[in-house]
Parts: structure tokens; sequence; C-alpha cells
């Protein structure tokens, strides 16, 4: 019988010839982690009697055909495929992006219908996913495609939190990407997330400039003061505390970013080079946006130390404990906005 406390994580298993096998099931080697969650991952119990065996770790797992196999407060190991392969660790292999995608839309459809709760997600090659049947950049654009949700990239730790306005967009088409009307959407989403999946009343925000010195008055680019300046007055007239554009160069390391809740930043390297400088193997990757909480560790499939014994479980257990808090806030966001409802409508 199912604790309501204790939530159902289900996990895709990622790149096969990368970390991603190694970090889950040293996560799941430490038994505590079973008192508060059940988990679910999406390969095959072949598969990941390979990894237990190759990385001599002992565990004991509960295989799976259907949902109501799954037992609480055990690892579960759910069936995606019976193929028997051999796994090359630190391999780039366009095989093993196959059995990636087949683990991620299984957890997918797991998620949609609500036979999980939240989904985790190991670390995909972006090259070796890519096929016919499968054509988006990474994890977010398809879940964001599947769960129907306006995504925005928001990298979090217990003391910084960083959203993105433009993601995996090459650096020389950033400024075309970047209009008053997604500067208005990434904002919303990260103020709505701010305060429903973390707990935060009147979140204060920082927006981080597009161009150096955020343009220099026009000097280095017109993009800072004729989109975002604007933008940004109009969204702070509607009550919302949002601050800035910041000059990008100085704005971490004069620890400016400990006075907010979150920071926007334009582009990928723009925020993710100061977040995994301060927060690297503590940090998770929440999509935030979505009906459905997904997160992941915030690296990749490091090919380089495969298959060794290396890798460090310490970022994909943080987004295990990530998604079940968001999980829980979420629930407790909805309950209270029910009652406010429920007390207005009897105050008519």
């Amino acid at each position: 019988m199912k604790n309501e406390e204790n939530i159902i994580v289900g996990i895709s298993i990622g790149d096969l010839n990368g970390i991603g096998g190694e970090i889950v099931l040293k996560t799941f080697e430490d038994p505590r982690m079973l008192e508060f969650c059940t988990p679910v991952i999406f390969a095959s119990v072949k598969t990941i009697s390979f990894l237990n065996k190759h990385f001599n770790l002992g565990l004991n797992f509960n295989g799976v055909n259907n949902y109501n196999q799954i037992i609480h407060g055990k690892l579960n190991v759910y069936n995606v495929w019976n193929d028997k392969f051999n796994i090359e660790f630190g391999k780039e292999d366009p095989k093993m992006g196959a059995y990636a995608i087949k683990s991620l839309q299984a957890a997918t459809q797991a998620l949609k219908g609500n036979h999980v709760d939240v989904l985790v997600t190991a670390p995909i090659n972006k090259h070796n996913i890519q096929s016919d049947a499968f054509n988006f950049p990474g994890h977010t654009d398809y879940l964001a495609k599947e769960l129907e949700g306006n995504s925005l990239m928001f990298m979090v730790s217990d003391t910084l939190r960083v959203g993105l306005l433009t993601d995996h967009v090459p650096v020389k088409d950033i400024s075309s990407h970047i209009t008053k009307q997604l500067i208005k959407d990434k904002l919303d989403i990260i103020y709505q997330s701010l305060e429903k999946d973390f707990k935060i009343r009147k979140p204060k925000v920082a927006v981080l400039g597009i161009n150096p010195h955020t343009g220099d008055n026009g000097v280095i680019g017109k993009e800072d003061d004729e989109v975002l300046r604007p933008t940004l007055s109009e969204i702070r007239d509607k009550g919302m505390l949002v601050f800035g554009p910041y000059a990008a160069d100085s704005f971490f390391g004069s620890k400016n970013y400990k006075n907010f809740d979150a920071i926007i930043a334009a582009y990928h390297d723009q925020g993710l080079i100061p977040f995994k400088t301060l927060a690297f193997g503590k940090g998770v990757n929440f999509t935030a946006g979505l009906s459905k909480v997904r997160t992941s560790p915030d690296h990749g499939t490091a090919f380089e130390i495969a298959g060794k014994g290396e890798a460090d479980e310490s970022s994909f257990k943080e987004a295990v404990f990530a998604a079940i808090q968001i999980f829980k806030n979420r629930k407790e966001y909805e309950h209270l906005t029910k009652n406010i409802l429920k007390t207005r409508q009897k105050k008519i």
C-alpha cells in the first residue's frame, strides 16, 4: 500500500555508455532513500543486473512488467526492452541513443498516465539521440511538447536559482530569439514557479543584460535599451518584483545574486557557467512551466570516466530530492489555492 509521503519517482536511464546507470544505482545504494520515495527505473532487468554487477553494488531490485507490480519501499525496474546488447562505456553510439530515448518515452508516458509522480532523467548525448522518430535538441524540448507546457530551463540549488531566456541556441542567433513576448513568457513562468514550486511569496527576480555592460547606452548593442529595459518596465508596472538589467560580468562575483530569489540569464553560458562554478555537484536542472515535475543532474554523460566507478552521484541524488520537494510544494499550493477559492465563494 502506498504511503502518501512515499512518492513514486520515474527514472529514465540515459545513455548507457555514459555515467547515467552508475549514478542512478549509486543513489539508491543508500537504503534510506527508499524510506521516502519509490524509484522506478525504465530500462530492463538484464541491463540493470549488468550495471549492478559491473559496479559491484549488490543492490536488490524488483523487476516489473506492469505498474501494478511496483513495490513501494523497493527499487523497481520497469522492463522497457528485453534485448541483450553490449554496453561499451565511453563510446558514442547511436544504438545507445535509441535505448536512451526508449527509456525516456516510456517514463514520460508513465508520468502522463500518473503511474509515477515525478520524472528524474539521467544524462543523454544530444548527438546520438537524433533520428527520424526523435528530432529534439534534448529532454526539455521533448517534454515541453509531451506535457504541453511553455518550458523554462531552471538551474536550482540551495543557494542559487538561474533561469534562461534562451537555452540551446547558437550564440549568433541569441539576440534574434529574445523578443518582448519571450521575456514576458519566461518571467511569468519563473515567477509562478517560485511561488508554487519553491513556496516564495513575492519573489524578487534579477535579469542579466543581453550585451556586455548591458549595451553601454547603445555603444555595444541596442537590444538592452530597445527590447529588454522597456519590457521589464512593463512587467514591473504589473506589480512583479523584477530588477535589471544587470551587467553579467560582475553580477556573480560581487555576490549580488544573493539579494534575489532567482536570476534570469539571457543565454545558456551566461547563466550556466556561474551556476556550475558555484553549485556544481549540488545543482539540479529543473524544467519549470510544465504540468508535471521533471529534474535532472547538472552534468552530462561524462564518457571520459564512464564505467570506471568514479562518477559522483551527488547531483543525481539532489535531483531526486528536488523533484520530491517540488511535487510536495505544488500539492500544498493547490490545496491552499482551493481553500482560498472556497472561502471567497462562501463570502459571495
